[in-house]
Formats: structure tokens, C-alpha cells, sequence
């Protein structure tokens, strides 16, 4: 489901940060280097090539490809060779940072809470108490307004079970309530917001499947009709995030790719988190939504290196 490729034999980290050191620091940067090393290594790998890099250089690779690359082909490369938590945790910070948030910001702590597993939310929640002093909840406490904060702090305090252990009942009767929380339009009832941030994903996944096979519509389409206002919206990426993590990127991409101007940044932030976990799903859901493949629309709105190195990491091919 990944779409990031390996080498069959991958050279020691020694290797990948003396090449990269060259490439960074001669007359003219070769992009087309940094691209095809960085780009075809998996997270364990770059952390040690980022330790190595400091180690042989005195100097981090994260602030070399920051200083070196211009735009947003650094900023891109950068967040890449941080490891997955801290680079969560200050897109985090960076959300929360902007005050009145909306929903297309906010989703990204949705996205945390709900498309990766309890051991990475627990470990965005370390790391970013290390980077900035303070507790996600109380982040989210002092940036989110009132509607939405009861929902995101029950998301990021939990810790779901993280194995397959359903109960169809529970299932069949949470389903129900559901139901009745949507058709009354009470999104904010406690229960609805105990369901979605405790139980594990699987249950839920249960329990959405018995609300379509009851009520004849999925639940995320039964909360748009429900209203349409900022808990109903981000109640929807909730369970996109959980049920279809692939359908919600997929959305995303497309998000940032329609208009005059492309989103780079959230493009980029979409296929970084992904990549390694479900973009061949994504990049399947993205055709069956556009009629239009993702390396095609990447190309085409993208350019540069920025564009060697998402479609680098896509698996597009490129012409030569």
C-alpha cells in the first residue's frame, strides 16, 4: 500500500550522508541527488542518516536542506527527514498558531488523532511537550474555540485499544444512538463525542458499517445533512479518518490541487504523512474521484524539484 521504493541493497548511512554532504555543498547544488537518495529511504533510515550527518559534519542535515533549497522543495525536504512525531507535532503547533483556526487547519489534529495508530498519537503528544513546553490539550484549549475543543480534546487524550475486538451489539447499539444524535442534529451530545474518541478503530468501523446497513446512507454523508455547520464538518473528517483515511487524503489532494494556485503546502503535508502507510489506496481513490491519476495531476501542477520529489515519492515515473 505504500508507494515509497527502496533499493534492493541500500548504501550504509556513512555513504548516503558523505554523497549527500557533496551534493549539498558544491557549486552548484544537485538536486537531482539529494532527491533520489532522501527520496528512497524509509523513516528508520533517515533518522540515521540524519544522526550520521551530524555526527561526521558537526552540522544538522535538516538546516543544511533548509538553508540550501529554495522555497518550498526545502521546506518540503525538511519536514521529511524529521521524524514522523516532531514533524506532527509542529504542524500542530503551526495550526494552532494561526488563532481563528478553520476546519481545513484543525482537520490535520484530526488527522493525527484518528488516521495513525495510538502509539503515534501518544508519541506527537510527547514530542510535542518536549518542543514547546506545554500539553497539546492545553493548546487546544487555549487556541480552539469552545464547539470544537470538546471534540479534539477527547480525540488526543485518548489511548484506544489498538487490536481487533469487536462487539456486534455494542455495534448495533451505538449505531442507533448515533442515529438519533444526527436526526435530532445534537452532533455535541457527550455520548456521540465518548464513541467516536474511546472506541478502538475497529469497533468503530463496526458500528459505522451497521449505521449504513440500518439507515440505507453512510454516517459521514448523514452528518452533512444533519447541518453543515464547523462540528458537523470536522465530525465528518472524524470518520472519514477512521473508516476511509484513504478517501479523506484523496479529498485533500485534491483540495490543494484545484484553483489557479496550487496548496503546496498541504499537498506536500498529505503525501509526506502517507507514503509510507496507504498512498497506493489514496492514489486509487484519487482516480476513481477525478478520472484523472494523481501522478498526472502532481505533474501538472507542480514544478521544479518540488515536483521530482513528490512524484519521486508517489512512485510516478517521470519522463525521462
Amino acid at each position: 500500500m505504500a508507494t515509497l521504493t527502496l533499493p534492493a541493497v541500500a548504501p550504509s548511512p556513512t555513504q548516503d550522508s558523505e554523497r549527500l554532504r557533496v551534493a549539498l555543498q558544491g557549486w552548484g547544488v544537485d538536486q537531482e541527488v539529494i532527491i533520489w537518495i532522501l527520496g528512497h529511504r524509509n523513516a528508520v533510515q533517515r533518522k540515521k542518516i540524519k544522526e550520521t550527518y551530524q555526527q561526521l559534519f558537526k552540522e544538522s542535515i535538516i538546516h543544511c536542506l533548509q538553508s540550501t533549497l529554495s522555497g518550498v522543495l526545502g521546506k518540503a525536504m525538511s519536514y521529511w527527514m524529521e521524524e514522523p512525531p516532531e514533524r506532527d507535532a509542529k504542524l500542530v503547533e503551526k495550526t494552532l498558531k494561526r488563532g481563528k483556526a478553520g476546519i481545513t487547519q484543525l482537520q490535520v489534529i484530526v488527522e493525527i488523532a484518528c488516521a495513525s495508530c495510538p502509539n503515534h498519537l501518544m508519541a506527537v503528544r510527547q514530542a510535542y511537550c518536549s518542543l514547546f513546553d506545554c500539553s497539546l490539550e492545553e493548546a487546544i484549549t487555549s487556541k480552539v474555540s469552545s464547539s470544537l475543543q470538546k471534540l479534539l480534546l477527547g480525540l488526543v487524550s485518548s489511548y484506544r485499544y489498538d487490536r481487533e475486538l469487536v462487539d456486534l451489539n455494542v455495534a448495533k447499539s451505538e449505531a442507533a444512538k448515533l442515529h438519533e444524535a444526527i436526526e435530532k442534529k445534537q452532533l455535541d451530545r457527550d455520548e456521540v463525542m465518548w464513541i467516536l474518541s474511546t472506541r478502538n478503530f475497529f469497533q468503530l468501523r463496526a458500528t459505522f458499517k451497521h449505521y449504513k446497513q440500518n439507515y440505507q446512507v453512510p454516517i459521514y454523508q448523514a452528518i452533512m445533512s444533519s447541518g453543515s455547520d464547523d462540528l458537523g464538518s470536522l465530525l465528518r473528517v472524524v470518520i472519514l479518518c477512521i473508516d476511509a483515511p484513504e478517501k479523506h487524503f484523496a479529498e485533500v489532494i485534491r483540495a490543494s490541487l484545484s484553483g489557479h494556485r496550487t496548496d503546496v503546502h498541504s499537498l506536500a503535508r498529505a503525501i509526506l504523512a502517507r507514503v509510507e502507510i496507504d498512498m497506493m489506496k489514496i492514489k486509487e481513490e484519487y482516480f476513481n474521484m477525478n478520472k484523472v491519476s494523481l501522478d498526472d495531476a502532481v505533474v501538472r501542477k507542480t514544478s521544479g524539484g518540488y515536483k521530482d520529489f513528490l512524484t519521486t515519492l508517489i512512485g510516478a515515473i517521470r519522463p525521462l
